[in-house]
């Protein structure tokens, strides 16, 4: 290079040529790690910057060959510049050369690569809004050049069974999509944070999980008695109730209380008005997932189903709130005391739970983690966990949760002590 150009604007120069460098590389990798999604909200809400973002990430390989090209040039070109300073200040010693390569790789290395890509990783919108001003207009004036080089390189890659138009898809799956819902929980409401999540979980649930099992169901039983029918109906705490003659495995109808008191009030029922106003009985095969159901229950505009096993027994019954109170949570404003299935005992360190209770509803209500990976009720999951009937004052852990069998029949718990995790069991032996 000529002696006749300044040492000081060669300095300057070399500046300017560091700060591209880093320029260039701070926005490739905050283009890069832009989230996608976020990115396609913002284009979607006009941010001018992310629309442009978005145009130059559909075609990454173009985008990559401008960067590349630009920050290549900026660094070969201060390389030389730097050598030419080292030159006219030191001489062309062999040894002066090699230190000042050395120099100059560690200040390119600081300055142009480690702090503006650490920068960008951290805060990619800050750098990549902006840079997109400058690189959808220069993509589009370079466009020959950009794709000579690109026609070059995918060739290239096409030999090796590489496509480089194929850009990556940003389709979530259901594990990723819990993934994020589960990270983004400080940034919601809790309620709107376990409706998400209920949501999700209708995946993993059928309705074995929530149904009212087979011994729990409330009916309406056709050959007792007249007046103890109206009682059941005007005691019934559900707005549905099958209708069978002997047992509950021989249904024939359901009885939707809401439309029997809007359309013929209880003072003129009788047994043969009872039977036109119900509705055909509705099954499902034991094994439905939730979401399915939930589905279904809108399609064929019902709102409770009878689920039967492979002989056509009946199981137990589930009903549309059923489902949503899997979303949205218990359908009432007192969730613990006055649950039929739980009392308190001793204070507040324990509970007395109905052990038939089943443990999603259990856990949903009182805000527990029993485990849910095998039986439905929590007599269920105590036989599993035991492999026998237990005898009174037996002591078992479930998870976290000490409990104390409190009552048992010949083959069943009845009723069953939990404490809360922080406190201490004191039953007769632990299993």
């Amino acid at each position: 290079m000529s002696d006749d150009v300044p040492l000081g604007f060669l300095v300057g120069f070399l500046i300017v040529l560091i700060f591209l460098s880093a320029f260039f590389s701070g926005t490739e990798t905050a283009l890069i790690a832009l989230n996608r999604y976020r990115l396609r909200h913002k284009a979607r809400s006009g941010h001018r910057g992310a629309r442009f973002a978005e145009s130059l990430l559909q075609r990454p390989d173009r985008l990559i060959t401008l960067i590349l090209f630009g920050n290549n040039l900026v660094n070969f070109t201060a390389a030389v510049i730097a050598g030419a300073i080292t030159l006219r200040l030191f001489g062309s010693a062999a040894w002066i050369t090699v230190a000042g390569t050395v120099v100059f790789t560690l200040v390119v290395l600081i300055f142009a690569e480690v702090m503006p890509k650490t920068l960008a990783a951290l805060h990619p919108e800050s750098l990549a809004f902006p840079a997109s001003y400058i690189y959808y207009p220069l993509q589009k004036i370079a466009f020959p050049l950009i794709w000579l080089i690109g026609l070059v390189a995918n060739s290239l890659l096409k030999l090796a069974g590489v496509n480089p138009t194929d850009a990556g898809q940003d389709n979530l799956t259901l594990e990723e999509l819990r993934v994020i819902v589960n990270e983004a929980g400080s940034l919601l409401p809790r309620k709107r944070h376990r409706m998400l999540q209920g949501i999700l979980e209708l995946e993993e649930m059928s309705v074995d999980d929530v149904m009212v099992p087979h011994n729990d169901i409330t009916g309406i039983d056709l050959d007792d008695d007249w007046e103890t029918v109206l009682e059941t109906i005007r005691t019934s705490t559900y707005t549905r109730l099958p209708i069978y003659r002997d047992s509950i495995d021989h249904v024939i109808g359901m009885l939707d209380l809401r439309r029997l008191i809007l359309n013929e009030g209880l003072d003129d029922l009788a047994p043969n008005k009872l039977a036109a106003i119900m509705d055909d009985p509705y099954f499902i095969p034991e094994g439905t997932a939730l979401h399915k159901q939930l589905v279904q229950f809108q399609q064929n505009r019902k709102r409770a189903a009878l689920v039967v096993d492979e002989y056509g027994d009946i199981q137990g019954l589930v009903t549309l709130e059923d489902i949503l109170e899997e979303i949205v949570g218990e359908f009432t404003t007192d969730i613990t005391p006055a649950h039929t299935d739980v009392t308190p005992d001793k204070g507040d360190s324990s509970y007395l739970v109905n052990a038939s209770a089943n443990i999603r509803s259990l856990n949903r209500m009182m805000n527990w983690d029993l485990p849910t990976d095998g039986a439905k009720t929590l007599n269920g999951v105590i036989l599993e966990h035991l492999e026998t009937i237990p005898e009174t004052g037996t002591g078992l852990q479930l998870g976290d949760y000490p409990i104390e069998i409190v009552q048992t029949s010949d083959n069943v718990v009845n009723l069953v002590r939990i404490h809360s995790p922080e406190a201490k069991a004191a039953p007769s032996s632990i299993v």
